[in-house]
């Protein structure tokens, strides 16, 4: 399997500032003043040991994610802004005179999950097919409001692809574009619901959009059993675990803490956080990567747990 992280903020997408730019590079130039900078080599590996934080970015668009089975048929993880680069790489790799089909796993309603689709080159382009799976009987309602006047110029019926919706029921699994797939309910307002595929001897879980509470075993059980040895968790690690049980309960989010410790209880093999919170800078995100390896360190038992942070453009092989 192979992940591609086309949009990775929460809640709504930002993007770099020119003064976070400028922070970026007076950060870089004041480690340099003792460096030999004078060949290109020199200058690579100098931007290399800066940090991510300093010399990349994590990104703004929001939430959508790409599963690459090696199937003819793709598979998205939500609708989010990130769609929309992924829609001018599908273009550009197959051309608009090869149809393709495009599964579509939606984790729930909200506008930052949705928002990319009229944004998405592939829905304008006949012989196209388009399957929108999800566990919300509301789904079509949801996206054809979106577009309706006065909110956007073009209408949902505008579009020259085919669409289709598939409604799946919770803990049922489907054989779908090579993979076993398996949704699982999760605790967020409206709904919403994580995904597990299942292929080839790997798995991948998407889990956004979820409030975990401490208090419920039932609850808890319930999802290191959907996490089971995966090889992969996309965990929604917007908040810090105080303000998730505190200030910010009910916002329907988890955090770092809490993704840590149910992929340890079910085995799984790396932990990626997701869905940022849209205010945190890159240093921010940085510095909770860090302060999470290090938690997961402390707590190990035995079991390695792999942590990283997701950002736009991340590319995983498993």
């Amino acid at each position: 399997m192979k992940v591609r992280f086309w949009g990775t903020r929460g809640s709504i997408p930002v993007s770099l500032t020119a003064p976070d730019v400028r922070a970026k590079i007076l950060h870089a130039l004041a480690g340099a003043r003792d460096v030999d900078l004078s060949t290109p080599a020199a200058r690579e590996a100098y931007v290399d040991a800066l940090g991510f934080d300093v010399a990349g970015t994590f990104g703004g668009h929001s939430s959508c994610v790409q599963l690459d089975v090696g199937h003819a048929e793709h598979i998205i993880l939500d609708l989010g802004t990130g769609v929309r680069p992924l829609g001018q790489q599908m273009l550009a790799r197959h051309g608009p005179a090869t149809p393709q089909t495009y599964h579509v796993f939606l984790s729930h309603l909200h506008w930052d999950h949705i928002m990319g689709l009229p944004f998405f080159t592939p829905v304008y382009i006949p012989g196209n097919r388009i399957v929108i799976h999800s566990c919300h009987a509301h789904a079509e309602f949801a996206l054809r409001r979106q577009q309706a006047e006065p909110s956007f110029p073009v209408r949902f019926d505008q579009f020259a692809a085919r669409i289709e919706f598939d409604v799946m029921q919770p803990g049922v699994p489907a054989p779908i574009a090579g993979t076993t797939v398996t949704a699982h309910a999760q605790r967020h307002a409206g709904d919403s619901y994580g995904w597990r595929f299942d292929g080839g001897g790997k798995s991948v879980v998407y889990s956004t959009d979820s409030e975990h509470r401490l208090e419920d075993e039932e609850e808890r059980v319930g999802f290191i059993r959907f996490f089971d040895q995966a090889d992969l968790v996309i965990f929604d690690a917007m908040y810090s675990l105080a303000d998730a049980i505190s200030v910010k309960a009910d916002w329907g989010h988890s955090s770092n803490i809490v993704g840590v410790e149910l992929c340890q209880a079910a085995r799984a093999r790396r932990l990626a956080m997701f869905h940022h919170e849209p205010g945190y800078s890159d240093t921010q995100i940085e510095r909770v990567l860090q302060e999470t390896r290090r938690f997961e360190e402390i707590t190990r038992d035995g079991h390695r747990l792999e942590v990283i942070s997701a950002w736009d453009g991340l590319e995983l092989t498993l």
